[in-house]
């Protein structure tokens, strides 16, 4: 029973905080802010654990990777678009992903927040699931990673949409959305447009693939530099 209360209730939570985003239209609204918020109310006042709750709501953060590998799809629907904008993409994003990490680890140093956490802090600008496997494997806390991954990304999309206005190319609102805000980032990006939305999907997985591969050489440079 606790299985399907669980699934449910995500489900439900999910689809109603869907509905007054679209119809609010402001960012506050975000299923990403309301989902939480909301399923962790229902579990305080009905006394449910989160590991009871968590024997059906697991089945949708198992969903997480599977989502993030079709990805794919508009990659290769928009291969052309790769394949004329590869150094800028390239460039944008390993200069992004550098730029994350050191100044995440730098300023959890700074403020006197431990080196665990500052690992943690590491991988928050890309995509959920590449990012609880990053902390993993550079010995960060996978739950706080998360927990910081949903700021950076709300934050993100926030800054990039009142840059709009100086910003017209496509192109480049693509990649905006998809360096600074990850998954919310690209939800945001095809809400302006096809070609925004994929060009967000190629910047946020490239940012996770650039990522995964400099953040176990550059994390324990960046806490031996600023510890």
């Amino acid at each position: 029973m606790l299985i399907l209360f669980g699934l449910w209730l995500t489900i439900g939570v999910y689809l109603g905080a869907k509905r007054l985003y679209q119809w609010s239209n402001n960012l506050i609204f975000s299923p990403l802010v309301i989902c939480p918020v909301t399923i962790i109310v229902i579990l305080g006042a009905a006394s449910i654990s989160f590991s009871a709750y968590y024997t059906g709501g697991h089945f949708l953060s198992f969903m997480l990777e599977p989502a993030t590998v079709a990805m794919a799809v508009p990659i290769y629907k928009y291969r052309r678009v790769v394949q004329t904008y590869i150094t800028e993409i390239l460039i944008s994003v390993t200069g992004a992903a550098m730029v994350a990490i050191v100044t995440s680890v730098a300023i959890a140093e700074r403020l006197g927040i431990n080196s665990q956490i500052a690992t943690s802090l590491a991988p928050r600008s890309i995509t959920t699931p590449l990012a609880i496997n990053v902390s993993q494997t550079i010995g960060g806390n996978p739950t706080i990673t998360a927990v910081f991954v949903i700021i950076t990304g709300l934050t993100g999309v926030l800054v990039s949409s009142l840059l709009l206005k100086w910003v017209r190319r496509p192109i480049t609102q693509g990649m905006m959305f998809g360096i600074s805000a990850h998954g919310t980032g690209l939800s945001k990006a095809y809400e302006k447009g096809a070609l925004e939305g994929a060009v967000a999907s190629i910047a946020m997985v490239f940012m996770g693939l650039v990522t995964i591969i400099i953040a176990p050489l550059l994390v324990p440079g960046c806490l031996n530099f600023f510890g």
